[in-house]
């Protein structure tokens, strides 16, 4: 299906819930093809990104939740505003 970005907008509710449905919709700019609006397989994704080694699944037993010591960064910026400076340069 092919609808005008400015139909998609005004209708976007009801272009979601066919696209949830299965459909696609090509969205389209003055005649011209612009984008494809697809549903996402959430729950099967999950399943091939594991049998493909890309993710895990999590452990039954949950982490101890890591310490927080309240420690300050220092003057020279050791924390993550220091981070993001090392980064950026």
């Amino acid at each position: 299906m092919e609808v005008s970005v400015s139909q998609f907008r005004a209708q976007l509710k009801d272009h979601l819930a066919k696209v949830k449905e299965g459909e696609t919709i090509v969205i389209t700019e003055r005649g011209v093809p612009v984008a494809r609006l697809v549903g996402v397989e959430g729950a099967g994704l999950l399943e091939q990104l594991e049998r493909d080694g890309l993710i895990t699944a999590p452990s039954a037993e949950r982490a101890p939740a890591p310490e927080i010591t309240g420690a300050r960064p220092t003057a020279s910026g050791s924390g993550v505003s220091g981070l993001l400076k090392r980064l950026r340069r």
